[in-house]
């Protein structure tokens, strides 16, 4: 297998509602809420909506949703500089997503906060001053 993430599909109760909250963060989509998925262009990957009764169905028909607590999973934006990190959070609050945990500096030598979308999802929004990046704004990890 190759080592490479093609999509992140993240399985959603409200499909509009959940359009809406990514578009308003600025993530550019390539289909329309009425097809029944979508998918936003970002650096590299590509994250997708499905709509979770559907999506758990596609795993297995006996395949139950369970979406209680800290599910072992967060998704991050990495950004150039601290007060990015603290512009995307705002954003994403006034965007509708609830801040979990404000930024601050952190043990690994970093600056981050997060904050779950309106599904719960939890995204960490992080800077270092180590870290750099490709043209296309994926992190360059060596």
């Amino acid at each position: 297998m190759e080592p490479r993430v093609s999509i992140i599909t993240l399985g959603v109760q409200d499909l509009e509602r959940s359009y809406q909250f990514y578009s308003k963060l600025g993530f550019p989509s390539s289909k329309n809420p009425e097809e029944g998925i979508i998918f936003f262009k970002t650096g590299g990957v590509c994250l997708a909506l499905y709509p979770l009764d559907a999506l758990a169905k596609d795993v297995s028909p006996d395949m139950a949703v369970v979406k209680e607590g800290f599910g072992g999973v967060t998704l991050a934006h990495n950004t150039r500089s601290k007060q990015e990190v603290d512009d995307v959070l705002a954003l994403a609050v006034s965007a509708g997503a609830k801040l979990e945990k404000p930024a601050q500096d952190v043990f690994w030598g970093g600056y981050s906060g997060y904050f779950s979308d309106p599904d719960g999802y939890l995204w960490e929004v992080a800077y270092a001053d180590f870290w750099q990046f490709n043209q296309d704004g994926s992190l360059v990890i060596e």
